[in-house]
């Protein structure tokens, strides 16, 4: 079991590939990580599928309607871009063509992603279970996706 630090800052994904810990980053996007764990606190990005999953680049979900196009019912975030470098096991915010769009949609990197340094937020890091990650099922979309089983912050789970 990974060593959790900060449970408030620390989230719980299950996949249909297996567990997942994400380290949460409110020192570099503290509006992002505070949307994030409202949006898991919901039960939102229960059951949402990764929809585009791309080898070599990144893994992407959660889109309510399983196609990229949707987000939350609450407003786009304001970009908060930051110096981390999009290496493997980074979380960063997806978005439309304005730097102010994101939403709920969020991917996880595979490998170095650096063109996307300062142009997307990043807001987390993959502490545990990178490894079920790489195991997700490939394409735009995926033939049969995998999916987030459940997400939930650490300081919540007995």
């Amino acid at each position: 079991m990974t060593d959790i630090k900060d449970p408030e800052n620390t989230l719980l994904m299950e996949t249909s590939q297996g567990s997942v810990v994400i380290q949460l980053r409110p020192d570099l996007a503290p509006k992002h990580v505070e949307r994030i764990k409202m949006l898991v606190r919901d039960g939102f990005y229960d059951g949402i599928l990764f929809h585009r999953v791309i080898d070599g680049f990144m893994a992407q979900t959660g889109c309510p309607d399983g196609r990229g196009t949707g987000g939350s019912s609450h407003p786009n975030l304001e970009a908060e871009f930051n110096p981390e470098p999009h290496a493997r096991g980074v979380c960063s915010m997806a978005r439309a063509s304005s730097p102010n769009s994101a939403n709920s949609q969020f991917f996880i990197c595979f490998d170095d992603a650096s063109f996307l340094d300062n142009q997307y937020t990043a807001w987390g890091q993959v502490i545990s279970g990178m490894e079920n990650v790489d195991k997700l099922q490939r394409g735009e979309p995926p033939r049969s996706p995998d999916r987030m089983v459940s997400v939930k912050v650490a300081a919540d789970v007995a």
